[in-house]
């Protein structure tokens, strides 16, 4: 039987004798390779803090300590150490475990984390909270107090609320600990001055040789503290070396120590005498500690040790021997968009582009090693991408943005100030609009729409496939009258409009386009119903059209903007007293329908035939995309369904569906079901 089998909570990990761990690790690493490759997942990032969540384990007590991951997509092995090895087998589905922590799952998870740079403010937060209620660890005045640690990557550490958490955690009177997990990749290459440091840090002779005189006076130091020897003993060469990066700057070019936090590394991630011995050591120390731990991303594995970036989060994937093959789905709207980038730059001189660590993820990898001069991955940093895009608008260029729905609410302040009040040309392209299937709550794309159509002059559009797409790109390049953006899933491209309807016609500022011609021509009969879909919904309108041919009379409309909305068609269809049901894969409150709502109420028009269906307003967690679609009724189904009550004048309701094995949580959020009781 695995180890890993008779370990139900922490408290069992530390039963155990430090020379079992590694047959631990070699179990977690196994069960999270089988099962991401059946499911898909994050595989590197828990690859790589397998020795590391472990060594935490076994020195905290996170049942009472405090444990706050920032993204967390490493969390997997922190989840089969806390109780969760029977989700495992339904990984990012509403009946098992999800890739991200889920406190809903488990008391030791503390927030939902998807986004980078947050776990050290809340760390913060939770210090400041445990010491006003006299909970917080004090060495002399409460030594069973609770401590507090941080995980953090390095790529993660330069995002601007990463800093701004450095910046508040300097100054807490108490323990505080932030492990630096370097393992030097985000989910590609890390970018920036920052990465460049840690480069430094790694390759420096002095570094080797603070290792080696460390090892030598801790050994001749019977009972000694290994922080403090460690930090102030060999801590000449040691500072040299984590403080300027090797570059002869001394002490006073420190980085961390500048904000306050005393640092201690970098140290072996993935040798447990060497991390337990650390740990051990800072769990009791009484100021805010950087502990840097060096690791490598996709431990365990040659495959993803060798391309952590492809198996960042791949599809499920068959190994056979030394060889593993992804399995492929199709073409996905991301390649569509690294393509159409590649024929953009290459006609127009003045387009640039930019994506934030995200390269490979939307496209951009495919323009960087061609456009080196006019392509950029600025790193985890959302904010600082999009003002450098203002700026390369304000000199002329033609800059295009291409970032995740759900990380661009991270710049709408810059959407706002530096560029939309500007009124410069901009444009987004936003990867991952709408549901994203496994990632769930914490990566759903749910609200670009209702934060953008609050900019004047912005152009905001929705693609159903390649063909407009690439029409939505070309409109964008020469939208000069302020911000524009573009949104599509995660998904494969459909060809069910170019079979059914034939060629893409150019994108009009505010038109919509009619995919049923036939009831859209001169003396055409009067639709029963109209269907003005906003981006891939639009797919499924179609489909759910056929399942109710001969029944009813449906014209499908590719709204194509949900600003400016196409007011000359909703009024031709309301005045006409057509049922019009507007359908989106974003959130019903602020989206496309209510942009539909406002412009039939400012045009005068009777707006009682008019439904909305969209995201209902509540968390939907992880799932597949088609299940979590078909739950929100916007599948062809339920697309179906909707039709048939507008089109008998009755409320179409929206979707209140909670998947199997959810339940219902406070404020009418979903969460996935809960893991076994533990107590904590």
């Amino acid at each position: 039987m695995p180890l890993l089998d008779s370990i139900r909570t922490p408290a069992d990990l530390r039963r155990l004798h430090v020379d079992q761990l590694p047959e631990v690790a070699a179990d977690i690493r196994r069960a999270i390779c089988d099962q991401v490759s059946r499911t898909g997942g994050h595989l590197a990032p828990n690859l790589g803090v397998v020795e590391l969540t472990i060594a935490m384990h076994y020195v905290f007590d996170f049942g009472h300590d405090r444990l706050l991951f920032d993204v967390g997509h490493q969390c997997y092995p922190h989840k089969l150490l806390t109780g969760r090895q029977h989700m495992l087998a339904n990984l990012r589905t509403s009946a098992g475990m999800a890739g991200f922590p889920e406190p809903s799952e488990s008391p030791f998870d503390l927030f939902r984390v998807g986004h980078a740079g947050t776990g050290i403010s809340t760390a913060v937060g939770m210090a400041r909270g445990d010491s006003l209620r006299g909970e917080g660890y004090d060495p002399k005045s409460n030594p069973s107090g609770r401590r507090v640690v941080s995980i953090i990557g390095d790529a993660s550490i330069v995002n601007g609320v990463a800093m701004e958490g450095l910046n508040g955690a300097g100054v807490l009177k108490r323990q505080f600990l932030v492990v630096l997990n370097d393992n030097g990749m985000s989910i590609s290459k890390p970018q920036g001055a920052v990465s460049q440091y840690f480069d430094r840090v790694r390759i420096s002779h002095r570094y080797s040789e603070m290792k080696r005189s460390a090892g030598e006076i801790l050994a001749q130091i019977p009972g000694g503290s290994l922080v403090k020897e460690a930090y102030h003993l060999a801590g000449e060469a040691a500072k040299a070396v984590i403080h300027d990066g090797g570059t002869g700057g001394g002490a006073q070019g420190g980085w961390f120590e500048h904000f306050g936090l005393v640092t201690v590394g970098p140290i072996d991630g993935h040798d447990f005498p060497t991390l337990i011995e650390f740990l051990t050591e800072a769990r009791d120390f009484d100021r805010p500690m950087v502990l840097h731990v060096k690791t490598v991303k996709g431990k365990g594995f040659d495959f993803s040790e060798q391309d952590s970036s492809t198996f960042h989060s791949p599809s499920p994937f068959v190994r056979e021997g030394c060889r593993v093959e992804i399995k492929k789905d199709g073409r996905s709207f991301t390649s569509a968009v690294g393509d159409a980038l590649v024929d953009l730059m290459t006609r127009d001189p003045k387009v640039v582009v930019a994506t934030a660590a995200m390269p490979d993820g939307t496209g951009v990898s495919k323009v960087l090693p061609k456009f080196p001069d006019r392509a950029f991955d600025t790193g985890i940093c959302e904010s600082h991408a999009m003002d450098m895009m203002a700026g390369l608008a304000k000199t002329g260029f033609r800059p295009f943005f291409a970032v995740y729905s759900t990380f661009l609410q991270r710049a709408f302040d810059q959407a706002f100030q530096e560029v939309s009040l500007q009124g410069l040309p901009v444009r987004l392209l936003l990867d991952r609009a709408g549901l994203v299937g496994g990632d769930g709550a914490v990566h759903h794309g749910f609200c670009d729409v209702s934060l953008l159509r609050t900019l004047p002059s912005a152009a905001i559009m929705a693609a159903i496939d390649e063909p407009s797409l690439l029409a939505a790109i070309e409109f964008m390049r020469t939208y000069e009258e302020g911000l524009s953006s573009v949104r599509y899933p995660r998904d494969t491209v459909s060809s069910v409009v170019a079979d059914k309807v034939g060629a893409t016609p150019a994108f009009e500022l505010g038109k919509a386009w009619c995919l049923t011609p036939e009831l859209d021509a001169p003396n055409a009969p009067t639709p029963d119903v109209a269907v003005l879909a906003f981006g891939t919904p639009a797919i499924d309108a179609l489909r759910a059209r056929d399942m109710l041919s001969g029944e009813y009379r449906v014209a499908v409309y590719d709204a194509r903007f949900a600003k400016p909305v196409d007011q000359e068609l909703i009024r031709s269809l309301l005045e006409r007293r057509i049922p019009v049901l507007t359908v989106e894969d974003h959130s019903i409150v602020g989206g496309f329908g209510s942009a539909v709502l406002e412009a039939a109420q400012e045009m005068g028009l009777d707006a009682s035939r008019l439904s909305r269906l969209g995201l209902p307003d509540h968390w939907i967690m992880q799932d597949s995309r088609t299940k979590q679609l078909a739950d929100a009724g916007l599948d062809a189904h339920g697309l179906a369904r909707a039709i048939r009550l507008a089109a008998a004048g009755r409320p179409v309701p929206q979707a209140t569906t909670i998947a199997h094995g959810a339940r219902q949580g406070v404020n009418g959020s979903v969460h996935a079901a809960p893991a076994a009781p533990t107590t904590v």
